[in-house]
């Protein structure tokens, strides 16, 4: 080979290596823009997206694990006005959501409507006992005839039939209906609940705008809330946090409507975790978001009663009274998380810990899917001091008594999660290593043939 061939050769190498490098470049934008022209398309609410198969599959079990609180000393409350004694036990869990959406109507607005059925199905293989278990728990009869009537009539009512403050039930009695002998009607916690609907929805398909992608448009009918008085407390804000829209911002707050609750609430980014392979953004309740008014001013309009709430000083307890038709229950984190140590201390027995009691939400951030979350809620009811009520002339303040927590919870199994990863994740990696690739080939053939075209100058040079 000639002086020039080799020269010419080192050249053209030099040139080719700078081309390359530079195809590897420009791929990287435009790799970027495919994926997130895909992610897009596929994360619509439309009949064969990704985003719609996911959306109206019940193939990722979602289960309602409920901790029940058992009074230990009842006789003692009565007759001396004794702080109860609990002890917690469970879980016990139920299969729920495993009913597919019903109803689901396309509309010409870009949204789509459903209703979300409701059911619950016993799993004795993950649960500590059998609905037969019973407990000693607050008698949710006459709690409520506490707080709704007048006190000389309750007692008659609780006098007739020979009520007491508390009542022994089974967990299944407690949970989903009994026939309580003071009012002869059906009461339960959940009652009633299989064969009821939630909704319904109307939600954002995202064709229009990605950014609104299962967004709540409507709920029952109505763009906001009757329950409070305030608007902003009335707000449907965000999705119902089984999906938000691709693309997070870590900085930015995802909102979600809860009807458990009867509001929306949101979560802030906590940092990302490794979720069988997959790299999610996790998502935490808040301490603000249960906080009194004094702290949180826009928690003022979610304060309806300043006797218990001691002048809306008391934090992380929310009454649903205004939502539950009538029926006094208060909402709360588990053991009173975030909550007043009033709250903590009415009781014996509550040990709040954030790990086993907070609320999360791992959302995979480029489709903007919920991956695994636990929604982690207690119920409670009220009873207090009354001259005029014979079971509770010992009681000497109110007390927000607990009577369970429930732990809804569902995350990604294996079979998901490998589809998920070659599906999108390998997709992704092996379009980024091919740029990485051509940058990196190029730029090794780029300078190899220049440093190999300096060298023959200098000779070239010397020789002469």
């Amino acid at each position: 080979m000639t002086c020039c061939d080799l020269k010419c050769g080192l050249i053209t190498g030099t040139v080719l290596g700078a081309l390359i490098a530079v195809l590897g470049g420009i791929l990287i934008p435009v790799g970027n823009m495919l994926i997130k022209n895909t992610v897009h398309k596929e994360t619509v609410l439309e009949n064969g997206t990704l985003a719609f198969e996911t959306w109206t599959s019940v193939d990722i079990a979602i289960h309602r694990q409920f901790w029940l609180f058992d009074v230990q000393n009842a006789d003692d409350v009565v007759s001396q006005g004794a702080k109860p004694v609990l002890v917690q036990k469970g879980p016990y869990t139920y299969k729920t959501r495993f009913i597919p959406k019903k109803n689901i109507t396309f509309n010409d607005n870009y949204t789509v409507s459903f209703v979300l059925p409701a059911g619950a199905i016993f799993e004795p293989s993950m649960s500590v006992g059998t609905e037969e278990d019973i407990f000693t728990t607050l008698n949710l009869a006459v709690a409520g005839v506490y707080s709704l009537l007048g006190h000389k009539f309750a007692n008659l009512l609780i006098q007739r039939s020979n009520s007491s403050l508390f009542q022994n039930r089974t967990v299944k009695e407690l949970l989903w209906g009994y026939k309580d002998p003071m009012l002869g009607s059906m009461l339960g916690v959940f009652y009633p609940y299989n064969d009821t609907f939630d909704g319904p929805y109307t939600v954002f398909t995202g064709k229009d705008d990605i950014n609104k992608v299962a967004t709540i448009e409507r709920w029952q009918g109505e763009t906001s809330l009757s329950y409070w008085n305030d608007s902003y407390c009335n707000k449907i804000n965000g999705t119902d946090g089984s999906s938000f829209h691709p693309f997070l911002d870590k900085k930015e707050p995802l909102f979600f409507f809860v009807s458990d609750i009867c509001r929306s609430i949101s979560a802030e980014y906590e940092g990302t975790v490794d979720l069988k392979g997959i790299d999610v953004y996790r998502y935490m309740l808040p301490p603000e978001a249960l906080a009194s008014p004094a702290e949180n001013p826009d928690n003022q309009c979610f304060c309806t009663d300043p006797v218990i709430t001691k002048n809306c000083t008391m934090a992380g307890l929310l009454d649903l009274t205004a939502c539950r038709g009538q029926s006094p229950v208060y909402i709360s984190l588990p053991h009173f998380l975030y909550g007043s140590k009033d709250l903590v201390q009415g009781v014996i027995g509550l040990n709040p810990n954030f790990d086993e009691h907070s609320i999360f939400m791992d959302v995979e951030p480029i489709t903007g899917f919920t991956m695994r979350f636990a929604k982690r809620l207690q119920l409670n009811m009220l009873y207090g001091p009354s001259d005029s009520i014979v079971i509770l002339n010992k009681i000497k303040d109110y007390t927000i008594f607990p009577i369970l927590w429930v732990n809804e919870t569902a995350g990604l199994d294996d079979e998901t999660a490998d589809l998920f990863k070659k599906e999108l994740v390998g997709r992704m990696e092996l379009l980024e290593g091919f740029q990485i690739g051509l940058i990196v080939v190029g730029l090794i053939l780029f300078a190899s043939c220049l440093i190999g075209l300096i060298v023959v100058f200098c000779r070239t040079r010397g020789l002469s």
